[in-house]
């Protein structure tokens, strides 16, 4: 469950931190006091998109930080194999927003937006405002039904999933198959010549590389012997070069070595000088006589090359470009060689995918359908738990032509509100209210399947009020005993029956306009019940009323 929200520099919120608990917490507040940015807040811990005025103005990031305390087994595994540090159950989720980048950390470690949205869904469900809308997507129906049908439903359709990609892969290889014969049959001669041209080519690794230095030098063979022969002439030439030069200090410092025993260490170092000139000297005669110009050498390796460019434009940058292509046109022509055979092995192949995906499908249909009779009769109690007098509600199946990866089934959820009208899609018929409790009402049913310890509703109460919201505050107070529930709410029906209240306020600081939440005592929990309940003139009576709802909610 969660345990902790603090926030720093998060639009109106300065800083705030909050201590959650188990079953009901309730938060409520004057509208506008900010309640949206709470739940913003967590939604933003959680991966959710940032606007770009989040940063609170004046403040150089924002922080928010959730402290969750789990059980579940698999948000265990998912730790294990994303290689995150596991805390015993603890895990702490934190991302810092800066103007140019965010920062998300799960239990220390930094990770991406992908890993924590996966993390997200196995530790927190957030009902908001807009989710009431998706119940008129059918495609939302396939799902719930789905979630409801459980862990056998589930590997069923990663099984079906897992053999619909490899179906896939099979069909595409079919078209191959499907091409024109005299088509086949130019592929195949053009496949013929691209091998032949390689192979007579006789690359080797490296060789381009070698011609192009020998290329290089050739083409300034000129240039080098001319400026090589006047270093030769000036080190080792006639009068004046630097050989015949450093001789004369070596003779003129040999005549002096009787005199002082240190002269020998002077004379030693210009005795190397000269034996470095020499050395020197011998391998530049060396050098220029392998540097002289071959011309038919020279004709041989711009023929080369410009042979080795021409394979590069067609096959590839490199030569090792060049072999790869040739072995992909080999394996291409040992297609073709065998084309007929192998022809039959894919199309065999497809049948047997097809007739098992088929046997897949039948079955998760069978247990879909399953779960949609258990849906009907379930989701009829809760919906009159829920204030809906007459209510028929019915899941509607269309087998589809092919395959997904969900199967070949599209469902639709089909209700009756009123006496006498016939049933209907939920688009057809139900208002905004109705939708809100509709979707309670499935939360409520799924809640029993899910593994999720922590669910969060944003304004459950949209359209509600009176008996309806009395029976909606008692479905909500059943599902908290089942798993820790967060809710934002502007009914007092809904606040009393809190286990713990929380107060969102919107205050003037220093000029400057502050959100800020704080937990409720039961005293001041009853003072916000008044509050909701009378407007702005609390009576006694008023007080009395409020005290008699948060009573009479303590025993349920």
């Amino acid at each position: 469950m969660l345990l902790n929200l603090h926030v720093k520099n998060l639009a109106l919120i300065k800083e705030a931190e909050v201590d959650f608990h188990e079953g009901l917490n309730i938060m409520t507040g004057e509208t506008g006091a900010g309640k949206s940015i709470i739940i913003g807040s967590v939604n933003i811990a959680l991966g959710g998109k940032i606007s770009k005025d989040v940063i609170r103005n004046g403040a150089e990031y924002a922080l928010v930080e959730l402290v969750f305390e789990t059980k579940s087994e698999e948000a265990r595994r998912f730790f294990e194999e994303n290689d995150l540090p596991w805390e015993d159950g603890q895990v702490i989720i934190s991302r810092k927003l800066m103007n140019t980048k965010n920062v998300i950390k799960v239990n220390g470690e930094t990770v991406p937006v992908s890993i924590l949205r996966e993390l997200s869904s196995l530790l927190i469900d957030i009902h908001g405002q807009h989710d009431n809308e998706s119940l008129l997507k059918t495609s939302k129906h396939l799902s719930m039904l789905d979630e409801y049908g459980g862990t056998e439903v589930g590997a069923l359709k990663k099984q079906i999933s897992d053999l619909f990609y490899e179906y896939r892969k099979i069909k595409e290889t079919c078209v191959s198959f499907t091409g024109d014969e005299e088509e086949r049959r130019r592929e195949i001669s053009f496949l013929e010549f691209e091998v032949k041209e390689i192979e007579e080519a006789e690359l080797k690794t490296g060789e381009d590389e070698e011609l192009e230095e020998e290329y290089k030098r050739m083409s300034n063979a000129e240039k080098i012997t001319t400026s090589l022969g006047e270093a030769y002439e000036l080190i080792d030439g006639e009068d004046g070069s630097v050989r015949e030069l450093v001789g004369r200090a070596v003779k003129n410092i040999g005549d002096l070595l009787s005199y002082d025993e240190r002269i020998e260490e002077l004379y030693q170092a210009v005795s190397d000088i000269e034996t470095l000139c020499t050395d020197f000297t011998r391998e530049l005669a060396d050098y220029m006589e392998d540097t002289a110009f071959d011309g038919e050498r020279f004709e041989y390796i711009e023929k080369r090359l410009d042979f080795i460019n021409r394979l590069k434009l067609k096959y590839g940058k490199s030569i090792e470009e060049i072999q790869k292509h040739k072995e992909e046109a080999q394996k291409k022509l040992e297609f073709y060689e065998n084309y007929e055979e192998e022809k039959e092995k894919v199309f065999a192949k497809l049948q047997n995918v097809e007739k098992e995906l088929g046997k897949l499908c039948d079955r998760l249909t069978e247990l879909r359908r399953r779960a949609g009779e258990a849906i009907r009769k379930n989701i009829i109690k809760v919906l009159k738990d829920l204030n809906f007098l007459e209510v028929q509600f019915d899941v509607e199946f269309h087998k589809n032509e092919g395959f997904t990866a969900n199967g070949n089934d599209s469902v639709q959820f089909l209700i009756s509100t009123n006496p006498g009208e016939a049933l209907k899609p939920l688009s057809k018929v139900a208002s905004g209210g109705e939708l809100s409790r509709i979707m309670l009402g499935f939360k409520s049913l799924l809640a029993g399947k899910d593994n999720v310890e922590t669910l969060i509703f944003d304004e459950i109460d949209t359209g509600i009020s009176g008996r309806t919201a009395q029976m909606v505050s008692e479905k909500l107070k059943e599902i908290s005993k089942r798993h820790q529930v967060i809710c934002i709410t502007h009914l007092p029906q809904i606040a009393s029956m809190a286990d713990s209240h929380y107060l969102i306020e919107k205050t003037v600081t220093e000029g400057k306009t502050v959100t800020q939440i704080g937990e409720l005592s039961e005293e001041k929990a009853v003072e916000e019940i008044a509050r909701m309940l009378g407007g702005a003139k609390i009576t006694e009576t008023v007080m009395e009323s409020a005290r008699e709802m948060k009573r009479m909610a303590g025993e349920m």
